[in-house]
């Protein structure tokens, strides 16, 4: 028994001709940043993000398939991959486990809402991104080399590979003193305890 031949259907010049394979849906927000590339800082802007990557306009362009840590004005540190090239710049999928994914989509969606709604920042002080090295002491007094997430005045956040300290936990940042607020694994914030005025 001969199977029913079917028909080609024309495809449309509106019908996309590629599925987009994104797992994440981008949005319009321009954001200010900055990546490391070849030794130096190069500067850039976004042109459309999600949790799981981003478009980025910028004059430095590194090659398809580089590693780069991309450092977002209000989003922080993120490791990065470099997916495509663009005519005015170069997008990334973000290198990022899933309990990460969810702070940027928590953070994303604020961002987008904050003007709209005239919501106010959980944060007393602006963040920025920052991405040096920071020598942390812990209560027992061990000390544990961290690498900066962002930094404001009145707390910083931090990357460890190890164990990281407890929520309440008093930690020192040189001659900063500290209380952990948030800890989860690889990464803790603390705002910072200054001392009171008589």
């Amino acid at each position: 028994m001969s199977l029913p031949v079917q028909k080609a259907v024309a495809s449309s010049p509106y019908t996309r001709s590629k599925p987009d394979r994104r797992r994440h849906h981008r949005v319009a927000l321009r954001l200010n940043g900055r990546f490391l590339h070849k030794g130096a800082d190069h500067t850039f802007l976004t042109v459309d993000i999600s949790c799981g990557g981003a478009r980025l306009e910028a004059v430095a362009i590194p090659e398809i398939g580089t590693d780069i840590v991309c450092y977002f004005d209000d989003l922080g540190r993120v490791a990065s991959k470099v997916t495509r090239i663009t005519d005015d710049g170069f997008a990334v999928r973000f290198l990022t486990p899933q309990h990460k994914k969810d702070k940027l989509a928590d953070r994303l969606v604020w961002l987008l809402n904050h003007k709209k709604y005239n919501l106010e920042d959980e944060r007393s002080a602006p963040r920025k991104a920052a991405g040096g090295p920071a020598l942390v002491t812990r209560t027992n007094g061990t000390k544990i080399q961290c690498r900066v997430i962002d930094i404001s005045l009145t707390g910083a956040a931090f990357e460890f590979d190890g164990p990281v300290p407890i929520v309440g936990e008093h930690v020192r940042v040189g001659s900063l003193r500290g209380e952990v607020v948030r800890a989860v694994t690889g990464e803790f914030a603390i705002r910072f305890l200054h001392p009171k005025k008589n």
